[in-house]
């Protein structure tokens, strides 16, 4: 079975490849960038995918453009239900990506992270399929957390402090006292 697999930074790709291939799957990536703020943590993450993917012979697709301005138009005066916004529309990208390329599913680094919203994620990935009419791939990778981890570490991969986007960002660096 042939899945794209929303791949948001290296640290977070290791366990579900792994995972994936371990099942069977043949696993492509995709990097969504809109979500990542500043355009310079964008391109760190970036490359840090990058020389991953090659490490490990993982085909992806790299999102070319790099609209901040209609991310942030859609989170304005929503910034209570961003993270709901920021999964569908990393998950509507992927899903209709996968469509096009012909792949049997689609899934989502994000379902790795215990820092994110695991079931916000997964009911959004299922909402997402049947309206793209493409099978979404679910797992709960956190079991994997500790392995990915520790993996990155040693690899001396780039290592993100926050999500991506600029309100993650100030949540982590700008305590409020």
């Amino acid at each position: 079975m042939k899945i794209l697999l929303h791949t948001c930074c290296a640290p977070c790709a290791i366990y579900p490849i792994d995972s994936l291939r371990n099942q069977g799957y043949k696993v492509m990536g995709f990097f969504f960038r809109h979500n990542i703020h500043p355009y310079t943590e964008c391109m760190k993450r970036e490359e840090a995918l990058r020389t991953y993917a090659s490490e490990i012979n993982l085909k992806m697709i790299f999102q070319q453009d790099y609209d901040l301005e209609g991310f942030l138009r859609k989170m304005a005066f929503r910034e209570s239900v961003r993270c709901g916004i920021c999964y569908h529309e990393r998950l509507y990208s992927t899903a209709k990506l996968a469509k096009t390329g012909k792949f049997d599913g689609f899934s989502s680094t994000l379902l790795y992270s215990k820092h994110q919203k695991h079931d916000m994620i997964a009911e959004t990935g299922e909402s997402v399929a049947k309206s793209v009419g493409v099978k979404f791939i679910y797992e709960d990778f956190r079991k994997g957390w500790e392995i990915g981890r520790d993996a990155s570490i040693q690899a001396g991969m780039y290592r993100q402090q926050y999500c991506g986007c600029i309100y993650s960002e100030k949540q982590r660096y700008c305590r409020q006292t």
